[in-house]
């Protein structure tokens, strides 16, 4: 009897971890071409299931999903569930060539993995190369059942996806980009749920709608899956409500104007007017700019409408005002009042005592034009970013699984540095001499490492607001500011009782943020910047968690039908 009780015991441990009560939610996504007319241009585009945006994936906190992918198309493709931890199932994270080589034309993969201790809003997305511009949708984890929300129970939830529209293919965009070393042509439009909205030319059919009764709470469930822009959001003459970003309830307060990153997500309370205002309100998102290069400056709107006792025309339309373009104190104010909840349901688990400080510049910089060329980046090299001046350089096979077979050598190197080589003045002066260094380069941790990360955005080429986005954890964001991190001063006023818990932080223009986390997880972890283009330069690196002492502390062997490279 004890002998099949060990042999129980050691097959539930290879199966994926999931608590007792979830359910196993099945989904079907095939990659396939899609024509889409948007702006007067119609175009195939990479959808799933033929959904532009994609489908929306509803789970509960505990559930197992097993999502199915199949590539109908020819370019290579993977899907990230953007905010899911995957403990310890890395293999399911989806970057491609960090945790996994990419699904080729004509293959499949299950991504497999069960939501653990998280509920709220999320999204998924492609990640590989810029085909994420219309592979996106809303992933929804509700509470466990019978748990209430710690806010009121809103009548009715609605999902905003933030968007970006190229009247031409994305994938053409950066392979010219890529070509010439420049910068890739910008967007034609903003989206709401894939709709431009009556401020677009030939685009008034093509508006996000949303009709509510007097006297309600709504739930909007608002994601930025834009690729390269940071968007201001606000409804004109109504109030809203934060109750939730990146997934973690936070203190509820009251703003008439939000501003999210791409890659992070922000649910607010909508409490409707209690009589019928006789009027309709443009709900709208145009972008927050702080870089030197063009970009795609445009509004989105959609249109809240009550529903009428009688039918009425030519209601009047009120618009919203939004912040001008490079508004850094709105944003930094924003951010600063965002606090979690950290009470004993729902605790700010922040590392008190930290094993590893690390300090990262994140910024801009360049690297030579091939021979006898130029370029069409700053003086006639090619446009690149790094992160302690080292623009990671994508391996042709996949990093965890390198890791996992002990197939490293000549894959990556396992030295990234903790600091920067060349210190210099980051957001004065910046130095002559622009260019990056390249490598694939890892930042080793040994399990339930706590870890605080500053991050300093640097004024070579501009200093620029830089979200950057960590897979396989939450952190911590104990603190910011402008101008350079000071080591003996700024700590002081750190707030390790209730910062926000998120996913995704704007490394401030011109300035820092500090975060803190605990790397319980192993395995394999991008981070890079949520701007596509950043991304594409080289602003990006990966944390290799290793395995702890306990069994439930490895990393799981990866499933039969990870794909080959």
């Amino acid at each position: 009897m004890g002998g099949i009780f060990l042999l129980l015991l050691a097959i539930t441990s290879l199966l994926p971890m999931y608590t007792i009560g979830g359910t196993t939610r099945s989904y079907e996504f095939n990659i396939e071409l899609q024509n889409v007319t948007r702006l007067c241009h119609t175009k195939s585009m990479v959808t799933v299931n033929g959904k532009y945006p994609g489908p929306r994936i509803v789970a509960r906190e505990g559930d197992r999903l097993l999502i199915k992918v199949t590539n109908h198309v020819s370019s290579n493709i993977t899907i990230h569930w953007h905010g899911i931890r995957q403990l310890r199932s890395g293999w399911a994270d989806g970057p491609a060539y960090i945790t996994q080589c990419p699904i080729q034309t004509g293959q499949s993969y299950v991504y497999n993995y069960t939501v653990i201790g998280q509920r709220g809003t999320l999204f998924w997305h492609a990640h590989i190369s810029w085909l994420r511009a219309s592979v996106y949708g809303p992933l929804i984890i509700l509470p466990k059942l019978n748990v209430p929300y710690p806010f009121t129970k809103p009548y009715k939830e609605v999902p905003i996806i933030f968007g970006e529209w190229f009247n031409t293919d994305p994938e053409a965009i950066i392979s010219q980009a890529t070509q010439t070393g420049g910068g890739p042509n910008v967007s034609d439009a903003y989206t709401f749920n894939g709709l431009p909205g009556p401020l677009y030319k030939c685009s008034a059919k093509d508006t996000f709608k949303l009709k509510v009764k007097t006297g309600k709470t709504y739930l909007f469930r608002l994601i930025n899956a834009a690729l390269n822009d940071e968007l201001f959001f606000s409804i004109a003459n109504h109030t809203l409500t934060v109750v939730e970003a990146d997934a973690i309830y936070v203190k509820p307060f009251k703003t008439e104007t939000l501003i999210l990153s791409p890659g992070q997500t922000t649910n607010v309370l909508l409490k409707t007017k209690s009589k019928f205002p006789g009027a309709n309100f443009l709900m709208s998102a145009r972008p927050y700019v702080t870089g030197q290069g063009t970009f795609d400056n445009s509004t989105v709107a959609g249109i809240l409408e009550y529903e009428s006792p009688v039918p009425m025309k030519n209601l009047p339309l009120f618009t919203p005002t939004l912040p001008s373009l490079n508004d850094t104190s709105f944003v930094s104010k924003f951010s600063n009042r965002l606090r979690s909840l950290a009470n004993s349901k729902f605790p700010a688990n922040v590392p008190q005592k930290i094993d590893n400080h690390l300090f990262f510049t994140v910024g801009l910089g360049t690297t030579p034009c091939a021979q006898n060329r130029t370029c069409q980046g700053p003086n006639g090299d090619r446009f690149a970013a790094s992160i302690n001046n080292v623009s990671f350089v994508q391996p042709s096979v996949a990093l965890l699984q390198s890791h996992f077979f002990n197939k490293s050598k000549g894959v990556y190197s396992p030295y990234f540095p903790v600091n920067p080589l060349h210190w210099f003045n980051y957001t004065g002066t910046p130095p002559n001499n622009t260019f990056v260094s390249n490598g694939t380069k890892l930042m080793v941790l040994p399990f339930n490492t706590s870890v605080e990360l500053v991050m300093q955005d640097t004024n070579i080429l501009g200093a620029e607001s830089h979200p950057l986005h960590l897979h396989g954890f939450n952190f911590f964001v104990v603190g910011q500011g402008f101008g350079n991190y000071d080591p003996k001063k700024d700590p002081k006023n750190f707030n390790l009782v209730d910062p926000i818990e998120r996913n995704t932080v704007g490394v401030p223009s011109g300035g820092w943020v500090a975060i803190r986390f605990l790397a319980d997880n192993p395995g394999v972890w991008f981070m890079h910047c949520h701007l596509e283009v950043h991304t594409g330069w080289g602003l990006k690196m990966a944390w290799l968690v290793l395995d702890g002492e306990l069994p439930n502390q490895k990393l799981l062997p990866p499933p039969a039908d990870l794909p080959k490279c």
